[in-house]
């Protein structure tokens, strides 16, 4: 018999639970609710055999259940896709107390949820999360977003999911490189707050780069135990009197997302952070906050996962362009998440130009 499944509590204005386990679909309903009695199932077109699943075992007397097919990946999170799905919950006649289940990776759990927030100001989304990028980071803590022209998540809201469903079931039909780039969150997870997530992937490289792994469901309940417990006190991004706040959560991700941007999103999420994460180790570095073991121990993990650790030297005027729209930017201001020493994040304000090339020089090819 499977464990228990664990339930992992994120706090807040408006607290839900992330459950993590085997065999999860049969909580669905409860999760719901008795009081819906439509709901749409929103699913990319790859996932359509468990999107067709999760809509029978929903609909019955009493509930009309949904499936809504979207473009597989980043190409869900476009505007377009988004006034499609609002067509069809309009035609189908939801209200208030209706609701919308995502089921896929973190790139479905954005725009459902996107849906979800601004469908009559607000209706009830649950997040079926079937990456390990999706249950380590997207599904969980409430942020929404879509992609436009001038960049990465620029569009969205804070919206708390009424509860997520981490099934580490549907880990095992996924491809080697898709798992191995949700273990980059899982990575920055260790490096922000919990050490002891570093111990387990070093312990055994291989086994970590595996759902079938000894510990994987350790990983990820500590990966989601660290971002409900940064959510649950800071929602909203707003920074905390101790420390960044919410803004930890984005370790890597200034660079990571305008690698994203310059490949034009054909670079897997997790990939384009892991190269993110070495830039802002070296940045730290450099900048005389973060210590040599720790800066190098970023290149050797990741490394080792058979994540990338550089991108080419000659995209670098694009990509600082690309910083500039990144969303902790202030005014003409580059913001970053850097670690003044393991589990320490802090924020470098507006560093030098030259300072950042130089980051930059030591994660070129």
């Amino acid at each position: 018999m499977s464990p228990e499944p664990t339930l992992i509590r994120v706090g807040g204005e408006s607290p839900y639970d992330v459950v993590v386990g085997r065999g999860l679909l049969d909580r669905l309903p409860g999760v719901l609710g008795p009081a819906v009695r439509r709901v749409a199932v929103v699913h990319p077109r790859a996932l359509r055999t468990t999107g067709a699943a999760v809509r029978e075992s929903l609909a019955g007397p009493g509930c009309a259940a949904h499936a809504v097919e979207v473009p597989n990946g980043e190409a869900a999170k476009e505007v377009a896709v988004a006034a499609s799905v609002w067509s069809l919950l309009g035609q189908c006649g939801f209200t208030r107390s209706d609701a919308v289940v995502a089921v896929g990776g973190g790139a479905t759990t954005d725009l459902a949820g996107f849906v979800a927030a601004t469908w009559l100001r607000g209706v009830r989304v649950v997040h079926v999360p079937t990456t390990l990028l999706g249950m380590v980071d997207a599904a969980v803590g409430g942020k929404t977003a879509l992609n436009t022209a001038a960049g990465k998540n620029l569009v969205g809201a804070f919206h708390p999911p009424a509860g997520v469903l981490c099934d580490l079931a549907m880990l095992a039909g996924l491809p080697r490189e898709d798992y191995v780039s949700g273990l980059a969150e899982v990575v920055k997870a260790g490096f922000i707050a919990d050490p002891r997530i570093l111990e387990l992937v070093e312990a055994d490289v291989e086994a970590a780069a595996t759902p079938a792994g000894e510990h994987t469901r350790e990983l990820v309940e500590r990966s989601i135990a660290v971002k409900a417990r940064v959510v649950e006190v800071d929602l909203r991004e707003t920074g905390a009197a101790a420390g960044p706040g919410r803004e930890a959560l984005n370790y890597g991700h200034t660079l990571g997302h305008a690698i994203e941007r310059v490949e034009g999103y054909r670079w897997r999420h997790g990939d384009a952070v892991s190269v993110g994460l070495v830039f802002a180790a070296e940045l730290a570095r450099l900048a005389g906050r973060l210590d040599n073991a720790t800066a190098d121990r970023h290149r050797r993990v990741l490394s080792a996962l058979g994540l990338p650790t550089a991108y080419r030297a000659d995209a670098w005027p694009q990509l600082h362009d690309a910083m500039r729209v990144d969303k902790k930017a202030r005014g003409d201001r580059l913001r970053f998440v850097v670690l003044d020493a393991l589990t320490r994040p802090a924020i470098l304000d507006a560093p030098a130009p030259a300072l950042l090339a130089a980051a930059y020089a030591k994660v070129s090819t």
